[in-house]
């Protein structure tokens, strides 16, 4: 077997497995029966934004575990203290998280000590203060652990035990969630870790969430405690739901945990919902032993720190089976069973962000995203066959199965389609294009010099190669910093775009060659005809001499970007909920006008919510800062063990539900297409992660330049990039267009995209000083920049044909993504023959001032240059 069919057999054995992993997204149901049920089920999962769904972000409470965790540790050793007779006071308060207290006698502590380290030992297995076996805290944590001030002993946990607590806390919230959610019958809920202290909850098909917020947001830490006479440090104060107090021992005579099962079942005395529970083996005992040493008492049922029964024990209690009788509904019955059931969450979870999207808008974005994809790609395949003619269809089939390839990869790895991940398919398409450009134009220089077809495509596909590494790493750079830093729908827009960059790699340059190679295969000796009406348009344009007029493209880029801060300062960027935190909703109201929807809500003293008219007629976007709390629920307390970002969010969601019950009752015909309720610190995180995003983002593709080129070849580009962000940020201030985090991925992406032109023409600009070093750097400047042009204009429309239709019909879900994109191709493509080849010229004469190469020399004339030296 020849290398040239082997290596058709492996490029049709990738694309065979590509087109098989992305077949099950398009089988239709009747072939669906007669394949593996594995096969047909393994296809991409649609994002929220598509299908329509709920998204929490819940958040541990760590304090409180902390706090939980000290209190239980201390307990045991105070106990342990008292045995061994070891005086002490205990202070009255705790320290932020610390215990303290005072010795008799300061001796004592190298007791205490020892005490400490055993007491963890024999709690958990481990040191709860992380002392090593001589009683001292470790190596780097002096601050952390058991220390003395004085006579006063201070009790804390360590920052790597802290560490272990959590990892291990939100381990087990996972399994609870998703029993929870399980037990609740919702389809294919997703529950997954996010950073180190959070969980991730995406609930597809849920348009209303308040039920499962409100079972997510529970706790259900169960415990059984007597009722007592005495007062003291060893007591505490609890009430049941009519506020009815009850003195209760602090020491747990049961805790929840031995419960097996439980169920919402009436009573049959009472015709009540009341709840019944069974214990396991060993917690039948104790709870037989208690019950039988406590005839007479009360014994008090507490939820999550409510008293939720308490009864007077009259008998003993045998088997393991008891009943918890309240003022439950059915509802609530049936919710506490299925907590207990499913086990208490091991730390408080609170709802820093919510995000949902109803199905009418999912579907309607699947709609629009479908359309403006296949306009664009029709566009871009059309464009290419007018360009380039038969050549034009190689091009064609090769972006038609790199586009396959994309969508087998992500169904190879499970990944989801959010509607971002589309602007990246059809952003992706118009940027892969460039590469079968870059290796058609560069056919077509070899051919005017007189190849023939077969020395034409070799050396054509050998120029065109670097570049196009080098471009398309550049891109990488920056999109990958998306997925790094970015979340949800951000991370699959990343995702998409880098699988197409490679797998572009793979369809134009081995692909397309083969291709190209096959159809020449009887005329190798024959010049190729690359011709159309657009190449002899293009070829008889120029050569134009673009550094005539440096310094007023200069100075026009410089007062542009210069009015684009002013813009951004003044009125400024209009900050989506992303950056400024908060609540936003989309609804639409067929009964209620602008005035009559003001009027509504201001008479339930929703005064701080802006009112925006979009889309169609009857659809309002409503506002409401993170700031403000609507006097209509500022009798809403917050529990206290929570922190400031989980009250201020569950008081936002709280007036959400009443917000969308005041709308209810106005308008019974409304639809609330998308809510969004994002918290301080989501935000505040969001907008340090963006800013780092950029800033990485641009040093990465600095350091890569300056090792592939040269320091003024990655200044130039750079500063170029740079002038062409702050341009595109005015134009996002000046037509009012959301900045959020769609938006931050555009302005990602035109740094991948603005450095990906940039370096084409910096390639051919090496290219020709290594050819001929003597010449004049204004000469080979803008002999690369003409020699780039028509690669230059053809990529710009066909990206700009994939993102047009994304533009105008794609709805306001990706306007702004797309339409700043569409600027930004515009503004990106005039800097690159323009402000780019300014730069390099201003900065190479400086440097040939200091008496510098523009190039420093390879390997090969270095070795050269050595071999004359005797």
């Amino acid at each position: 077997m020849t290398r040239f069919s082997f290596r058709g057999l492996v490029y049709a054995l990738v694309i065979l497995l590509g087109l098989l992993s992305a077949a099950p997204n398009i089988l239709p149901d009747s072939m669906r029966q007669h394949v593996p049920q594995w096969y047909s089920q393994h296809t991409l999962s649609l994002g929220l934004d598509l299908q329509g769904g709920s998204h929490l972000l819940l958040e541990a409470d760590t304090d409180a575990l902390f706090a939980r965790q000290l209190d239980t540790y201390s307990s045991a050793l105070f106990s342990d203290l008292r045995e061994q007779n070891i005086r002490y006071v205990k202070h009255a308060s705790k320290q932020g998280l610390s215990v303290q207290f005072t010795l008799s006698n300061p001796d004592d502590f190298y007791k205490v000590k020892q005490r400490a380290s055993e007491v963890a030992m024999q709690s958990d297995g481990s040191s709860a203060l992380l002392l090593t076996q001589q009683g001292t805290a470790p190596k780097g944590n002096a601050s952390k652990g058991i220390s003395q001030k004085g006579n006063v002993i201070v009790l804390e946990l360590t920052e790597e035990y802290q560490a272990a607590v959590v990892k291990d806390a939100i381990n087990r919230s996972l399994e609870v969630v998703r029993k929870r959610l399980d037990e609740t019958g919702l389809t294919e809920p997703s529950v997954t870790r996010q950073g180190s202290d959070a969980i991730l909850v995406q609930m597809p098909g849920i348009s209303d969430p308040a039920n499962v917020k409100a079972l997510l947001g529970t706790t259900a830490q169960m415990r059984f405690h007597w009722q007592t006479q005495v007062s003291n440090s060893e007591s505490f104060i609890r009430a049941d739901i009519n506020d009815r107090q009850y003195l209760l021992e602090k020491h747990v005579a049961l805790e929840g945990e031995h419960i097996t099962d439980a169920a919402a079942v009436f009573s049959p005395e009472t015709s009540q919902p009341v709840v019944t529970f069974r214990l396991d083996n060993e917690g039948a005992r104790q709870f037989a032993t208690m019950t039988k040493n406590n005839i007479g008492r009360v014994l008090a049922v507490v939820l999550d720190d409510t008293v939720v029964t308490a009864p007077v024990i009259n008998s003993v209690i045998p088997g393991g089976r008891g009943e918890i009788t309240g003022s439950f509904t059915m509802s609530e019955a049936q919710d506490v069973a299925l907590m207990l059931r499913t086990g208490a969450l091991p730390v408080p979870l609170h709802i820093i962000e919510e995000r949902t999207v109803g199905p009418d808008l999912g579907s309607d974005a699947i709609e629009t995203g479908v359309k403006s994809g296949i306009a664009g790609a029709l566009g871009v395949l059309v464009f290419m066959l007018a360009i380039y003619g038969r050549w034009g269809a190689i091009a064609s089939l090769a972006l038609t199965v790199n586009m396959a390839l994309v969508f087998g990869v992500l169904t190879l790895f499970g990944a989801t389609l959010t509607l971002p991940g589309i602007a990246g398919l059809i952003l992706t398409m118009g940027m892969a294009v460039d590469a079968n450009i870059l290796i058609n134009e560069r056919i077509r220089e070899e051919t005017k010099k007189g190849r023939p077809a077969g020395s034409a495509l070799k050396i054509g596909f050998e120029k065109a190669f670097g570049t196009i590494v080098d471009s398309n790493f550049t891109t990488l750079i920056a999109v990958s910093l998306l997925f790094v830093f970015g979340s949800g729908p951000v991370k699959g827009f990343a995702v998409t775009i880098a699988i197409g960059l490679i797998t572009s790699l793979f369809t134009s340059v081995a692909l397309t060659k083969l291709l190209m190679q096959r159809a020449t295969k009887k005329h190798q000796r024959e010049p190729i005809n690359l011709s159309s009406p657009l190449l002899t348009m293009a070829d008889k344009l120029g050569p134009f001499n673009f550094l005539k007029s440096k310094k007023l493209a200069l100075s026009v880029s410089l007062i542009l970007t210069l009015c684009s801060m002013a813009i951004f300062f003044k009125p400024g960027l209009q900050y989506g909920v992303d950056f400024t935190g908060g609540t936003m909703m989309e609804i639409s109201a067929p009964q209620l006008s602008t005035e009559q929807l003001r009027t509504v809500l201001k008479e339930h003293h929703f005064e701080d919510i802006a009112i925006q008219e979009y889309g169609a007629k009857n659809q309002y976007l409503l506002r409401a800062p993170v700031s403000e709390q609507s006097n209509a629920l500022s009798n809403i307390e917050a529990n206290t063990g929570a922190s400031t970002e989980a009250n201020t969010v569950a008081t936002q969601g709280s007036n959400i539900e009443v917000l969308k019950q005041v709308i209810q009752d106005a308008d019974s015909t409304v639809v609330f297409n998308k809510v969004d309720v994002v918290g301080p610190k989501v935000s505040d995180g969001f907008a340090d992660l963006s800013i780092l995003a950029l800033l990485i983002a641009g040093g990465g593709m600095l350091a890569y330049l300056w090792f592939q080129f040269e320091a003024h070849f990655a200044t130039a580009a750079l500063l170029t990039v740079l002038l062409d962000l702050t341009k595109t940020i005015g134009f996002i201030a000046l037509t009012s267009i959301e900045f959020n985090l769609t938006a931050v991925a555009a302005l990602l992406a035109l740094i991948g995209y603005s450095i990906n032109d940039k370096v084409v023409v910096l390639d051919r600009v090496r290219e020709l000083l290594r050819i001929s070093p003597e010449r004049s750097l204004a000469d080979i400047i803008n002999e690369a920049v003409n020699s780039t042009l028509s690669r230059t204009v053809f990529t710009s429309l066909t990206t700009l044909l994939a993102l047009l239709p994304m533009a105008l019909v794609g709805g306001d879900a990706v306007s702004s993504f797309a339409v700043p994109m569409v600027f930004a191709v515009v503004i990106g493509t005039s800097s690159t023959l323009f402000i780019t080849s300014s730069l390099l010229h201003m900065l190479g004469k400086r440097r040939e001032q200091r008496g510098k190469a523009q190039l420093r020399p390879t390997a090969e004339e270095v070795k050269a240059s050595l071999a004359h030296i005797p």
